[in-house]
């Protein structure tokens, strides 16, 4: 694998699916061999017998390399909670090796690899270890999906300062309006623009009838490319 980036937010219900999933897009259409994987997912719902998370197949819908869905998803549970109470409630635990190996071998038959984060940057995966572990674990550099609302400047200036702060890369972020009308988006925009020491990679307006293909036009994909180095995790 050449190329891999880990997608966080600001917060849980930002678009770091839809996000996701127009990254994957872009890239295949540019001729790369592209898969997204969300390691953890909440909320899913159960098909003859299997836990399917709704984000997972909208990954897996904009892919162009067939991941079997372990892969993909190695960690799926049906009450959606936060991952580390919904995996106790079920007696289960998320372990980051598992994790690892569903990326590894992922990795291996991509030339990018898109890698999902769960709800915020910080959230726990298990009594000990966030998502923020795991980010570290795979090295990969970090694109942050800014949820722009009230509240955001506060929610995307701490989760940038968590992910510098733990050595990572930030390849950039990106502004996704979850709303039609936030009172000064302009301004906001701005004061994000001066205080996150990375590009802002696309601002994907508010849309009813959310569409990964639509938004895929919104980002700068140039951009990922040339500033992001090759995952290089402790693996």
């Amino acid at each position: 694998m050449s190329r891999g980036f880990f997608v966080t937010g600001t917060d849980t219900g930002v678009g770091k699916t839809l996000i996701s999933a127009a990254l994957v897009h872009g890239f295949a259409q540019r001729g790369f061999a592209v898969a997204g994987m969300k390691p953890v997912a909440a909320g899913c719902r159960s098909e003859r017998g299997v836990l399917l998370s709704e984000d997972v197949e909208l990954l897996k819908m904009a892919s162009n390399v067939p991941l079997p869905m372990h892969i993909i998803n190695p960690f799926a549970f049906a009450p959606a909670l936060a991952p580390h109470i919904a995996a106790q409630q079920l007696g289960v635990r998320i372990e980051l090796a598992a994790i690892d190996d569903a990326f590894r071998q992922a990795a291996a038959a991509t030339e990018i690899l898109l890698v999902e984060g769960v709800g915020g940057f910080c959230v726990p995966v298990n009594d000990t270890q966030s998502m923020a572990d795991v980010a570290v674990m795979l090295g990969c550099p970090v694109i942050l999906v800014v949820g722009m609302r009230l509240g955001c400047l506060n929610h995307a200036l701490l989760t940038v300062e968590a992910i510098l702060a733990r050595g990572l890369t930030l390849a950039g972020w990106i502004a996704n309006c979850t709303a039609p009308d936030m009172p000064a988006l302009g301004e906001n925009l701005a004061a994000l623009e001066m205080r996150i020491p990375a590009p802002r990679l696309g601002t994907v307006p508010f849309q009813l009838r959310p569409d990964y293909a639509t938004v895929s036009s919104r980002l700068e994909f140039e951009v990922f490319l040339h500033r992001s180095p090759p995952c290089d995790g402790e693996r």
